[in-house]
């Protein structure tokens, strides 16, 4: 609709048509500021950073000021789950409950991978009788059992009917789904596609259609890790846009070195060599195959872990090898042409060589910049690889993120020690004024180099502000957090007995109703071994049973307790009395042969600083905060969280700094006042 017929419309007008849309919804003053906060941000072109608890509404916070911005709106997740959220229920409610207001029906639409989406030009080829290695491209250069084969034969006749009916290509939409195998077989990462205008089905590629229609929407929903790889290619992917919303912000900086981090293995080379050997001539594909072999001996003599001292030798010649023989396969290669043969599996060739050698010119390099390391599976045959990732993103989000656009950051945890410095320096900010406590006081702290006042306006382009809207759960009345700080420090690995003993005694005083997070997969089995020999109560192990099977279990049978580790503590939402007590064995610190966080603490160390504070601390307190954060879901919840981690208490310096990035929780070290609630909760 032209924008001359549109209404004008304020964003509390937006807010209070789509809040009215939403059963029993009903105004939340953190969500109103925080309405508030993004409109202003928009109108001033400065960046902000919102911390917006549970129970907040905040993705109907930043979706209603983003429908009165010019063009497409880019929000950003970290979930799926999030993601699917908007798309399947936020987004159809809010776009209907804005029409009258906004005098047009706004649009929306999700831009995802180019993975994500069948590939026409494969689906040719994708059921061909060919040898193992072409049919199996993708997949690891092992036997195939025949069994194996004829189901994947089977996937890709369903997958070739499906097809022809389509008019998206979504695998989302594919109904029951197929395996990776399979759908390797007929989707195109971005890095092998040639091109729309070289590919013979480029004017029908749903890939193509799906980000043209991410071009005329009001709001486009994508997630972090093509957020992170649009940064890196210039920003040609997500379409044009003056407002970025990042929802789940604390994720963003691990998708991003995810998304720059880069692995040699012997059998990516060896799929690479097949790959290219009808492109290159056969002394290049022997020389590939050295390479291989010469990784294969490198990594099976080098240790796990990280590399501080350089490439080993045995590591060094065969990647030296495997750069000399990426260089000539390239150059046989030469440019794909659009009268070219075979255009598409010449273009896969070039990429997949393209991409060893530009990991190998980097691990040639050895850049202070880069950290390198060795990682093997726990098993004994199982994968190995040689690693490279950045030792800091902060610097590419600070050039890649912010120009041209407005970044709206948010998530329940962006704070630390009551601060969001920490978060965001790892977003590429510069230092902030002290934060603003919440919605209440409704003025958002201001902060800018040369200018560090709260309130005060930005005095350059760099400027951010930052607002905590607080939440609208009553943590104090709602919950208890308490700290075990009689149990000795944990040391070895795995559940200590006395921390054991201490989880017995809470879990059976109210009878289950646990949800219990883990620092090793160790620990959680000890805890489930440990409930299962001394109660009869239902015990939910991670690893037994699918997630969500575990989850809907948790959910149905109150009695029961979930144990688990890293996922859990983000992963689960469970409201309500199936959910009263989060025990929590250690502090989540990161473990030592972690080799980015030990690389990046070591730097700090060198620089004159302290890595365990500036490293070490905050990974814990964003991930103690995401655990806490389960038991508290909405305003009836009632509970207690238990830390078997005295530290949290006793340790000085970071013991109240981690406190102070929680809820504020009426807080106790005194056991008989936890197991006395639980008691009372139990009975209830």
């Amino acid at each position: 609709m032209p924008a001359a017929t549109r209404k004008k419309a304020t964003a509390e007008q937006l807010l209070a048509a789509a809040v009215g849309a939403v059963p029993g919804g009903g105004e939340r003053p953190g969500q109103q500021a925080m309405v508030a906060a993004i409109d202003r941000a928009v109108k001033e072109r400065e960046h902000l950073l919102v911390q917006a608890g549970t129970g907040t509404g905040k993705s109907l916070a930043y979706l209603t000021p983003a429908l009165l911005v010019d063009g497409p709106v880019v929000v950003s997740t970290a979930t799926l789950a999030l993601q699917n959220q908007l798309v399947e229920h936020d987004l159809p409610r809010l776009a209907e409950a804005v029409e009258p207001v906004l005098g047009r029906r706004p649009t929306f639409a999700v831009l995802k991978g180019r993975h994500h989406y069948l590939c026409l030009a494969k689906m040719e080829h994708a059921d061909e009788e060919a040898p193992t290695d072409t049919l199996f491209d993708d997949a690891p250069p092992k036997a195939q059992w025949l069994g194996e084969a004829g189901k994947l034969g089977k996937q890709i006749q369903r997958l070739r009917a499906w097809s022809e009916k389509t008019t998206t290509g979504d695998r989302d939409e594919l109904d029951p789904g197929v395996d990776e195998t399979a759908w390797r077989q007929v989707s195109m990462p971005a890095r092998d596609c040639v091109g729309a205008q070289k590919c013979p089905y480029g004017a029908e590629c749903f890939a193509e259609a799906s980000r043209a229609r991410a071009r005329e929407a009001d709001i486009v929903v994508t997630n972090h890790s093509l957020l992170a790889v649009d940064m890196l290619a210039d920003r040609h992917i997500v379409p044009p846009h003056k407002l970025l919303v990042i929802d789940e912000a604390h994720e963003l900086a691990d998708r991003v070195s995810s998304a720059a981090q880069a692995e040699l293995t012997p059998d990516a080379i060896e799929r690479s060599s097949r790959r290219a050997k009808p492109f290159i001539p056969p002394a290049t594909a022997e020389q590939l195959a050295e390479a291989a072999d010469a990784l294969t001996v490198g990594l099976a003599e080098t240790p796990a872990g990280r590399l501080t001292g350089g490439l080993p030798d045995l590591l060094r010649q065969s990647v030296t090898l495997l750069e000399a023989g990426t260089r000539a396969g390239l150059t046989a290669i030469g440019d794909i042409k659009g009268d070219d043969p075979d255009p598409v599996r010449k273009q896969q060739a070039k990429a997949s060589l393209s991409d060893l050698s530009d990991t190998a010119q980097r691990l040639l390099e050895e850049s202070d910049f880069d950290v390198a390391w060795v990682e093997k599976s726990d098993l004994g045959s199982g994968r190995r690889a040689l690693v490279v990732a950045p030792l800091s993103v902060a610097g590419t989000l600070a050039q890649g993120l912010y120009e041209d656009r407005t970044v709206v950051a948010t998530s329940a945890t962006l704070t630390l020690g009551g601060r969001f410095d920490t978060v965001a320096r790892s977003l590429g900010l510069p230092a902030s004024a002290p934060v603003v406590p919440s919605a209440r006081s409704a003025v958002a702290e201001t902060a800018a180099p040369g200018s560090l006042t709260a309130g005060a306006p930005p005095t350059s382009g760099d400027g951010w502000t930052s607002l905590d809207v607080g939440s609208p759960f009553d943590y104090p009345k709602q919950g208890i957090l308490y700290v075990a700080a009689h149990l000795p420090r944990p040391a070895a690995s795995g559940l200590p007995d006395a921390a054991g003993e201490e989880l017995l005694r809470l879990v059976e005083a109210i009878g289950g109703r646990t949800l219990g997070l883990f620092s090793s997969r160790k620990a959680a089995t000890q805890a489930a071994e440990l409930l299962r020999a001394r109660t009869d109560l239902p015990i939910l192990l991670q690893g037994e049973e699918a997630l969500p099977l575990l989850v809907r279990k948790f959910r149905e049978v109150k009695e029961s307790c979930l144990f688990g580790v890293m996922s859990l503590w983000q992963g689960v939402d469970v409201p309500g009395e199936a959910c009263q007590l989060v025990v929590i064995d250690r502090l989540p610190f990161p473990r030592p042969d972690e080799p980015l966080a030990a690389a990046r603490s070591a730097a700090v160390d060198a620089a004159g600083g302290s890595g365990f504070a500036s490293v070490s601390v905050p990974i814990a307190a964003i991930r103690l905060a995401q655990g806490v954060g389960r038991l508290i879901r909405s305003t009836g919840d009632k509970g207690v969280v238990a830390v078997l981690d005295s530290r949290l208490e006793t340790a000085r310096g970071y013991g109240a700094f981690l406190r102070k990035s929680l809820p504020p929780f009426w807080y106790t070290t005194k056991p008989e006042v936890a197991l006395g609630a639980l008691q009372r909760l139990g009975k209830s």
